[in-house]
């Protein structure tokens, strides 16, 4: 049965404003990128404007005679939309208009002696003040990147013991002061979203990400999907055991590979970061400069045994190092631990280093806030 005239205008308006996500563009590109008729697009940019949705953003520019084609974009500041990355140690946030342009970014530090209700007081007033210098006055999606275990069919964050209490606290605050959506992902998953639609894996549609920063962590994508897993603990690799480490109290993966880990792997090695960033990272950065090889092939050795370890189960195809380490490690770390899988496996495994480092949490986190606004607003068009 064809579409009613109504459900077909619908289903012509959404594919136009899908089109226009990507850039402006004029009526003749949407003629000729949706098959539809000229008129029957003059109608939908016409409808669009009244709905306040598409604007007119400019001309092409093309040398011919007469007038330029207007081009035709999506009304950015129709809606607003902020993103949080939630660690353990601080949060960062920031604000962007319903494309995901970012207006304004903040920090903060939030230490380890700091009172929940402190940490949460901190962390709202910090979203507050951003949204008001970005002159959003109000937010149709937060999306926030936060470490442990999220349930997929909830969203709600799982307490764990080595997690800060006030990480709760704040989405539950979050969800009774906004009025808009809030949209809870862990942050490798937030990460591997990320590098997926602006890093190094654009060209996958499976991989895996491990997550190299403060912690550790892993997350899979399948088919251009994440897999969270039942609970939401697919990838939670800190706990993976390590034979030969005290295990299950500060053992597992994350004894092995996380920042503080690895600045003691330097300290052993004679090496001291000059830098005041992540120890971990840090230390990484300065070793690939120095050429301090033995160094990084003792970390290549530590991080391996994950990398070992998801492609012995998962088989993606790809391991992404992510984090600020990983980043810091660049091709130099990626290309020692990829020769280590290959020597023990016969599994063939890429191996790149992140283009994004620790700000995928925050990315990925935008991105799940922009694709919530525009599918409600544009699901009404």
């Amino acid at each position: 049965m064809p579409a009613s005239p109504s459900a077909a205008r619908a289903i012509n308006d959404r594919e136009a404003l899908r089109l226009l996500r990507s850039g402006p563009l004029t009526a003749g590109d949407l003629t000729r990128l949706t098959g539809l008729s000229r008129p029957t697009i003059a109608d939908l940019v016409r409808r669009l404007g009244d709905a306040g949705l598409v604007t007119v953003v400019g001309e092409a520019d093309v040398r011919r005679r007469g007038p330029n084609a207007q081009l035709y974009g999506i009304v950015r500041t129709r809606a607003h939309v902020a993103a949080l990355d939630v660690r353990t140690h601080g949060v960062a946030v920031v604000v962007a208009d319903l494309l995901g342009e970012v207006l304004a970014e903040a920090a903060t530090p939030i230490g380890p002696t700091t009172t929940t209700e402190h940490a949460v007081a901190r962390t709202l007033a910090l979203l507050t003040a951003t949204a008001d210098r970005a002159g959003a006055p109000t937010l149709h999606s937060v999306g926030i990147g936060v470490p442990g275990l999220v349930d997929p069919r909830t969203g709600d964050l799982r307490g764990s013991a080595c997690l800060p209490a006030w990480h709760g606290e704040v989405l539950a605050e979050l969800r009774a002061r906004l009025a808009g959506r809030l949209l809870v992902e862990n942050e490798t998953s937030a990460a591997a979203v990320a590098e997926h639609r602006l890093g190094r894996a654009r060209d996958l549609d499976t991989f895996a990400l491990l997550w190299l920063g403060h912690g550790t962590g892993a997350a899979l994508v399948v088919g251009g999907g994440l897999h969270r897993g039942a609970s939401g603990g697919a990838g939670e690799l800190g706990f993976l055991p390590v034979p030969g480490r005290d295990w299950p109290r500060g053992g597992g993966f994350h004894g092995l590979a996380s920042s503080d880990a690895i600045a003691e792997l330097a300290a052993a090695h004679g090496l001291a970061p000059a830098s005041s960033e992540l120890p971990g990272a840090a230390a990484v950065r300065d070793a690939v400069a120095g050429g301090a090889d033995a160094f990084l092939d003792a970390l290549a050795d530590r991080v391996a045994v994950g990398a070992a370890s998801i492609a012995a189960v998962l088989d993606p195809g790809c391991v992404v190092l992510g984090g600020e380490v990983g980043r810091a490690g660049g091709d130099e770390l990626a290309d020692r631990v990829a020769a280590r899988l290959a020597a023990a496996s016969p599994i063939a495994t890429v191996v790149r280093a992140s283009a994004l480092g620790g700000e995928a949490v925050l990315r990925g986190a935008l991105l799940a806030a922009c694709e919530s606004a525009q599918d409600d607003l544009f699901a009404t068009a």
